[in-house]
């Protein structure tokens, strides 16, 4: 258990997916997100990245991918003042191995956490693959975490692998504007609360389920007794969690 210090938080965010749709759009949504973390830094105890920081990133053994410099220098900054930074590899990054861990001291988590503060327990995550139905990406998400698969596509030179990388991404992006951005949102709302219905079966100590993958922000009642909170995104919402030690809310950040 972690006891919040006085006067600070504990802050989310969910899904910047940095890199789209080309580097001079992303730069200005970086630099806003940059300038959002200058913003909350004197009061932040902790920070949560739940998943997809960037669009694709792949790490090499000896090669960085190209962009994200002023991004990374600021996450170091932070980190480096003794602010913990917990990163959940996303669908996006899944390929996050441990250059942020050694480089950024990253705690980076592939999975799912549960962690107690204060009184309030929470169940955090991506999202992808949870709960049930999707299979295909269930399948791909094995595809993508095989350690051969890893090892042939580290063989790719950079250009190719992240040309590719962010060919298949972009190509996701257009089926879910295709089938409907909104009609696609409320599908993983669903499925992710139906997920935290049934965790909240085994684990009934928990009082909020924080999850992104799913960009819209929205917060939905489990059984009366727990709450699911969807991050959100920086590409739309601009949109994060806030945690206080007694509730825990949605917040938008508009640049000062």
């Amino acid at each position: 258990m972690t006891e919040l210090q006085q006067n600070k938080k504990i802050y989310f965010v969910s899904d910047c997916h940095f890199g789209v749709p080309n580097r001079t759009e992303s730069l200005k949504r970086e630099k806003r997100f940059i300038e959002w973390l200058d913003f909350v830094r004197d009061d932040m105890q902790e920070l949560y990245i739940m998943g997809d920081l960037f669009e694709f990133w792949f790490e090499y053994k000896t090669v960085v991918q190209k962009g994200h410099v002023r991004l990374l220098g600021k996450l170091a900054e932070i980190s480096d003042a003794g602010i913990p930074v917990y990163f959940f590899r996303g669908n996006h990054d899944v390929w996050a191995f441990d250059y942020l861990e050694e480089e950024l001291n990253f705690k980076i988590y592939p999975d799912t956490l549960i962690k107690q503060y204060g009184d309030k327990t929470f169940f955090l995550g991506h999202g992808d693959g949870l709960g049930e139905g999707d299979n295909g990406y269930k399948f791909l998400k094995k595809v993508f975490r095989n350690k051969i698969n890893q090892w042939l596509f580290r063989w790719l030179h950079p250009d190719i692998g992240t040309g590719m990388g962010l060919y298949w991404s972009n190509k996701s992006r257009v089926a879910n504007e295709n089938a409907g951005i909104d009609s696609v949102n409320d599908v993983g709302i669903n499925r992710l609360a139906g997920f935290s219905k049934e965790m909240l079966k085994k684990y009934p100590e928990i009082d909020y389920f924080i999850f992104g993958h799913i960009h819209r922000p929205q917060q939905v009642d489990i059984e009366g007794k727990a709450i699911y909170f969807s991050v959100g995104d920086w590409i739309k919402y601009y949109s994060y969690l806030v945690f206080d030690g007694k509730t825990l809310e949605h917040h938008y950040f508009k640049p000062q």
